[in-house]
Parts: structure tokens; sequence; C-alpha cells
């Protein structure tokens, strides 16, 4: 068991000496300023692993990107340092590092919007569901649309951020194109009513993700870009027309970008997904670089999607913020930590730097490679 889990897997010119990759994490816990800090250095160092793929929290592109407060930003170059000291830590043991571009749109609350604007959005749809500050959630804002000649600045926003998370260090940049966020909302047809060259058509409604991925590729090239999508979730009182029909254009059209990777959220038995989903093995006849796929998985889960050819990563989430040293326990098929959800969003260390690593001979845990080989 587990045999292609830990076997290397090239993405772009990235050589990775297994296939666990950590899932981005909100956690809320950066400094005023939203500045990464000492706490979020100790949580991902913690976490790194010689030849492995992190995918940094979602990192607000501006200040009108926050749906959760306190998320670490890289809006700002004040925001620079913090990352810098994270990834040069997370190198220093061998490991790999992505920041992932967020912009929650209408995700939002004007509690949280400089000078108590309205959130943004492509159309003024109100989503159900609340944003998360630290002193509780409160609901959602009505969002105002966005008028057609505020999107190109949008657009540099990703641009800026995506050269910032190059000067501090990263080896690449994830879209957050998934979860009802602002790309999202311009691309299903549930929540994008425009009429001018971002609505209507797909091929309309994909200009903006299309527009935000061309911005970070011009910074980074293609091989240190990925996207993800949430194809099958209703997140964010998300909804489309013709999943099927989007989400295939979609992946035909990050083909053609050639991206490093596509970052696929399956969906979920019991869960929130629609009847006849898309998910993993409908898109990838149509990506033929590397599939990342999360969506609770186990060992044995995700070595028999690796085995079927469908995914050639698994991101894991949830059972990263219990286990430090996940990829030894899931190596060695040792027990893992049960999380803490009361402490996932905000707070200090508890539930964030103080779980456990599991107590095993020194020789036990050398089963990794000491070093990764970067091509």
């Amino acid at each position: 068991m587990a045999d292609l889990l830990f076997s290397p897997k090239f993405v772009g010119p990235m050589r990775l000496e297994h296939r666990v990759v950590m899932a981005p994490l909100t956690r809320m816990r950066s400094s005023i300023g939203n500045l990464p800090n000492d706490l979020m250095l100790e949580y991902y160092t913690q976490r790194a692993t010689p030849g492995g793929l992190l995918i940094s929290e979602a990192s607000p592109v501006a200040l009108t990107g926050y749906g959760f407060e306190r998320a670490a930003g890289i809006y700002d170059d004040a925001q620079i340092p913090g990352w810098k000291r994270i990834t040069d830590a997370v190198h220093a043991k061998g490991g790999r590092m992505f920041l992932q571009l967020w912009h929650v749109g209408r995700q939002s609350a004007r509690i949280l919007q400089p000078a108590g604007a309205a959130p943004l959005a492509p159309s003024a749809i109100r989503a159900d569901g609340t944003a998360w500050t630290l002193n509780g959630t409160v609901p959602y804002d009505m969002p105002r649309a966005l008028e057609l000649d505020e999107i190109p600045p949008l657009i540099d926003a990703y641009r800026q951020a995506a050269a910032r998370a190059l000067q501090a260090g990263f080896d690449g940049v994830e879209i957050h194109g998934a979860n009802g966020y602002l790309p999202d909302q311009f691309l299903q047809d549930g929540t994008n009513k425009r009429t001018d060259a971002y609505g209507g058509p797909v091929e309309n409604r994909a200009r903006f993700l299309r527009e935000i991925t061309q911005a970070a590729i011009d910074v980074w090239g293609a091989d240190r870009v990925g996207v993800r999508l949430t194809p099958s979730g209703s997140y964010g009182s998300m909804s489309d027309n013709n999943r099927h029909a989007t989400f295939s254009y979609v992946a035909t059209m990050l083909e053609t970008m050639e991206v490093a990777y596509l970052h696929i959220v399956q969906p979920r038995i019991g869960g929130d997904a629609e009847p006849d989903p898309v998910d993993v093995s409908v898109l990838r006849p149509l990506f033929s670089r590397t599939i990342i796929a999360a969506g609770g998985f186990t060992a044995e889960s995700a070595e028999r999607l690796l085995e079927s050819g469908n995914a050639d990563l698994i991101a894991f989430g949830r059972a990263f913020i219990a286990n430090p040293d996940l990829v030894l326990r899931l190596r060695n098929h040792w027990p893992l930590n049960r999380y803490d959800r009361l402490t996932f969003y905000g707070g200090d260390f508890h539930g964030y730097t103080d779980y456990p690593t599991f107590n095993s001979d020194e020789n036990e845990q050398s089963s990794l490679p000491s070093q990764p080989t970067i091509g």
C-alpha cells in the first residue's frame, strides 16, 4: 500500500519526492496588518518535508478580498518579509511552497471591507452564509456589481500579488478559483448575470479567471502557476445550469494555457455535491498535466485514485492541521491525531502548533529522502 503516494512526481520543472500535498487552509493567525508572523513560521515549518509541497493558506490580493479577518495577506510590500522567513524555513527542510492568491468577492461583510463599503461581485446577488471575524461570524452583506472599468485594476492586483510572492521566495502561486470566491462567481451563471464582455456565454464568464491566471503567468511562467476549482461544490450559494460544459471549457482553456496543475476538490458522498458530479475523472481527459485531488482522503483512498490515473497528487487538509508529521504517519501507517474543529479559525497556538508528533524510534523516522531533487 502507498507505493504511488510515496513515489516522485514532477510538477512543471519541480520534482517532488512524494505525492502528499498540504492543502490551503485558512487559519487566521496573522498579526495586525495581516502580516505573517512567528507563529505561522512555526506552523509551516512543522509541516514541511523533504521534497514535499505545501500550499499556503489563501492570501488576499486586495483589502477588498477579505471574508476572514486576520488572514495573512499578499497585497502590501510589508507582508513580503514575513512570508520570506516562512519560505526560507520550508526550503531549509527541503520542502517546496506555493502561495494561494485569493479574493472572496461577495462572500464578505461590510465590517471587513475598506470604509465599510459593500463587497464586490460580478453581479449584485447576495450569498447565504457568514463572514469570519475575531469576534465571531457575521452575515454576508449584499454585494455591488463591479463596473467594467473596475475589473482591470483587480486583475492587476493579482499580478502584483504574484510578483510579491516571487519576491517572498515561493516556488509558485495557485489561483483560488474555487469555493464560490470571486473567480468562481464570474465563472458560474448562477452568480454572473452580466451582459458585457464578462457575462453571458462561458467564454465570457471564464474571461476573469483566464486574465488573472495570465497575470500570474506573466510573472512566473505557466509551469509555476496552478489553479484550484470546485466543479461540484455548492459552497457560497453557487450554481450553474451546465457545470459539465462550464468546467470542461475551463479545463480545456487551462490546458491551452499550459498551467502547471489543476487542483480539483472532489465531491464527497453525502456532501453538497450535485448529482452527476464533475470530478477528476471528467477533467482528466481534458487536462494532460498534473492534477491534484482534494476531499477527505485516507492513505488507502488516495492510493486508489492515484492508481486510476485520474490524479497525480493528493491534497490533505484537516489531517494536516492535526498531524504536523502527516507524511511520516501515512508512510509508516501510524495512527492520526484527531483534529479540533473549534480551533480551526483564529486564536493562538492551541490547535495550531501544539499537535504532537508520533513518538517512534529515530530510525523509523528516517524513511523519507534527506534531500529533494529539483529539476
